[in-house]
């Protein structure tokens, strides 16, 4: 395994990142433990989840994910040698059973929702904290570009405040550090500028969509991740699995992600099947598996800190993980780039 710092911090932290979204929906604690199990042993130190998993986000399943890691802590113990992130959510229709859908990144708010993460994550701290996503009305979830909101809220949270409440469970000794998630350039400057200007807390890491068919993190994010030591945190690298081919053609692979949740098509496109068979192709050309392709591309990136992937079968997991020791010649990453000038971000 190969292993990157997590911004300005001692943290060490694995190149691949255990996601854990699926567990509490699509896996049982069963599957989710052998997960753990597995990557843990593999040298998979790094662990991301949030008080919204299991994925999709409903009341019966809210906190689930972080119940079950709770409970391989529980069982196995071993918190020393994982490095555990979590997210607080934010405001949004689809979390109505989240603090009524108006989150709000407050004091109280923040400590409440952390509280009860550590609670539900059975440790009395967290090694990374992460705004879930923006409270204001911006370009993320399957927005490439901005458009200006109609009316702004009046309401926002400022960033100080949040950064100061962030900073106070710092001090508190309940995270190690703190990150941002679906956030623009524009939302990670301002942070970054707040922290130096009144002595808070820098933010180390902006979670983020990267893979083949969305780059468009290295717009602007991918030099304030040079300059200011803030990495990627890559999610969806395989665009929900649509990277892997599985559904080129109109297939719907029996348990997939897509086929059980056909809401989540924001890589469904014209332009995105196109791409993707382009990406499949070149592949095969070379004698590799399209995912590990695919998963090699993010994991070589300069700008990354972890690519965080997502498995519901341990084939699917082994084969992810094995990614990091794929390395692409030059003719691969060439034919990457010939793809990407035709279909340049065909997909959010």
């Amino acid at each position: 395994m190969h292993y990157s710092t997590l911004g300005h911090t001692d943290i060490q932290v694995s190149r691949i990142c255990l996601g854990t979204m699926t567990w509490g929906e699509q896996n049982t604690l069963q599957e989710a433990f052998a997960q753990m199990d597995y990557a843990l042993d593999q040298g998979v130190n790094f662990w991301d989840t949030a008080e919204l998993y299991s994925v999709p986000p409903k009341a019966e399943t809210y906190g689930s994910t972080e119940t079950i890691i709770g409970q391989w802590f529980a069982k196995h113990g071993r918190r020393d040698e994982v490095v555990l992130a979590s997210k607080i959510a934010g405001p949004g229709e689809f979390v109505t059973h989240i603090r009524g859908g108006n989150t709000r990144f407050t004091k109280n708010v923040i400590e409440q929702a952390l509280n009860a993460s550590l609670k539900r994550l059975q440790t009395d701290y967290l090694d990374l904290y992460q705004l879930h996503w923006p409270e204001r009305e911006t370009n993320f979830f399957g927005k490439l570009g901005f458009q200006q909101p109609n009316e702004m809220a009046d309401d926002l949270t400022p960033f100080a405040e949040t950064l100061e409440a962030l900073s106070d469970q710092v001090k508190a000794g309940k995270i190690r550090a703190i990150g941002l998630s679906n956030e623009t350039a524009w939302g990670t400057m301002n942070f970054l500028h707040l922290a130096k200007s009144m002595g808070l807390e820098k933010i180390v890491s902006v979670q983020n969509p990267y893979n083949l068919l969305n780059r468009s993190y290295e717009v602007g994010l991918a030099e304030v991740a040079h300059q200011e030591n803030v990495g990627l945190l890559a999610y969806s690298p395989l665009a929900f699995g649509v990277l892997a081919g599985k559904y080129l053609n109109n297939q719907r692979p029996e348990n997939a992600r897509i086929t059980l949740f056909p809401r989540f098509d924001r890589y469904f496109n014209p332009q995105a099947d196109a791409a993707t068979q382009a990406y499949v192709d070149l592949a095969q050309q070379h004698g590799l598996s399209p995912v590990q392709m695919a998963l090699s591309y993010v994991n070589l990136r300069p700008f990354l800190t972890a690519n965080i992937i997502g498995a519901t079968t341990m084939q699917q997991l082994q084969e992810n993980i094995d990614s990091i020791h794929l390395h692409l010649s030059e003719e691969v990453l060439a034919g990457i780039e010939q793809i990407h000038q035709r279909y340049t971000y065909p997909s959010p």
